[in-house]
């Protein structure tokens, strides 16, 4: 079961898309000490790659975290989002659809992981899935209604490699899922 509920109580501070509030953690000792902590649930993240064409599809938009740092705020990534009540194989396929218009029939596992576990109780899903042009079926580019402005991309799986390789890819999702896909089929990667 991934959507229980949670182990922890929360003091909340404030209620809105993401929550923020303290909680009371037991450390080995016995000892308790009350933490930062921000909850906007669990969610589920693709990177779907066509091994026929050697390309992989990420989408592009508008981020607060670079910006905030000065950085250009729009950020290549895998599709993404909130498992909103779904399950995560569930989630990914949906929000592979609304992102990138790519209709997906196969996933496959990469981890679970805590995106930021000293401040935040996001568990985030990851997945790898095979497509092929004849997937591209819808336009993508997200739901207005939720503020997304999204432009799909589909970035040469070298291209990428290469990113990874150099540190120039900054969505961390995406570089682990890169990553993955490097190790699972090297010979996708081969010149």
């Amino acid at each position: 079961m991934t959507d229980t509920a949670p182990a922890l109580p929360l003091e909340v501070l404030h209620r809105g898309w993401n929550t923020f509030g303290l909680a009371t953690l037991t450390l080995p000792d016995g000892r308790t000490v009350r933490r930062a902590l921000e909850d906007h649930g669990q969610a589920a993240c693709v990177l779907p790659y066509d091994p026929g064409r050697r390309v992989a599809l990420l989408v592009r938009q508008a981020r607060v975290g670079p910006a905030f740092w000065g950085e250009a705020a729009d950020l290549d990534e895998a599709p993404a989002g909130g498992l909103d009540g779904g399950t995560p194989e569930a989630t990914a396929i949906r929000e592979a659809m609304e992102e990138a218009g790519v209709r997906l029939a196969r996933l496959e596992p990469v981890a679970h992981a805590y995106t930021m576990p000293s401040v935040s109780s996001e568990r985030l899903w990851l997945y790898l899935a095979p497509y092929g042009p004849a997937d591209r079926v819808g336009p993508g580019g997200g739901l207005p209604e939720e503020g997304e402005q999204v432009a799909v991309l589909e970035v040469p799986l070298s291209e990428l490699a290469d990113q990874a390789r150099t540190g120039r890819l900054p969505d961390l999702k995406t570089l682990v899922l890169v990553q993955a896909l490097m190790l699972r089929a090297p010979e996708l990667f081969a010149a």
